[in-house]
């Protein structure tokens, strides 16, 4: 049975949520404000969290940061009553794995839980014929990235991502030189259709060129193709 912990001071939602997760066959924990969520996290290790983002003694920004600085890769989805784009480019970059805006159906949430938990137990090394584990090597000139162990480097240098701006990565590479759409990049790596928010891949692509191009403004990697979307290139081979 999966354990959500469920993190929002508003009792009525608790109350919902809780009861409609029980109801989808889930086991429940629930905390009403960020510090006693952060410490359950910790110590009851849910397989996801959902995460209100106004919290009393500690925001919902700061326990998502806290619990990926900690490396805690726990999946999360964000709650909140902004609709603002700009808070929720800020919880995705800072590794939340959904978002949802109050007020929310449950049955709607329930629906994310299970595309967030079913993306995340796709993860993970493939089985080879013999029955031992292979794994999957993306390289292009100096960069090098490891999917399974959650690694990328530069020549020796190793390479820092959130776990979006990672899964953005694997798959533009795997993708390599085919165009894909702001859309297709959404489906494909958000998992559902943020309404036309495509500017969330544009501030995760701006990222990942800081990351891994020698000049942003003439980018080797990652190309712009105006009017469509990005590609993966790579450097010229020779």
């Amino acid at each position: 049975m999966k354990r959500i912990l469920v993190v929002d001071d508003e009792r009525p939602i608790l109350t919902l949520l809780e009861y409609n997760l029980k109801q989808a066959g889930y086991e429940v924990i629930t905390a009403a404000d960020g510090e006693e969520g952060l410490q359950k996290a910790e110590a009851e290790n849910p397989d996801l969290i959902v995460l209100d983002l106004m919290l009393p003694k500690m925001d919902g920004m700061d326990v998502c940061r806290t619990l990926r600085q900690r490396g805690v890769e726990t999946p999360i989805i964000m709650l909140t009553a902004k609709s603002d784009e700009l808070e929720k480019i800020l919880g995705l970059e800072l590794g939340a794995d959904d978002y949802m805006t109050k007020p929310f159906s449950p049955r709607e949430v329930v629906a994310r839980i299970k595309a967030v938990l079913r993306r995340s137990e796709q993860r993970g090394p493939a089985a080879d014929t013999d029955g031992e584990t292979t794994e999957s090597i993306y390289e292009s000139g100096p960069l090098k990235v490891f999917p399974e162990r959650f690694e990328a480097y530069k020549g020796s240098t190793p390479l820092e991502f959130t776990p979006k701006e990672f899964e953005l990565l694997v798959h533009l590479m795997s993708n390599r030189n085919r165009v894909m759409s702001r859309d297709q990049l959404l489906s494909a790596v958000w998992n559902y259709d943020f309404a036309g928010d495509t500017r969330i891949v544009d501030v995760h692509i701006s990222h990942l060129r800081d990351k891994i191009e020698e000049n942003t403004r003439r980018p080797v990697f990652i190309k712009t193709i105006r009017g469509t979307g990005y590609k993966f290139e790579g450097p010229q081979e020779g």
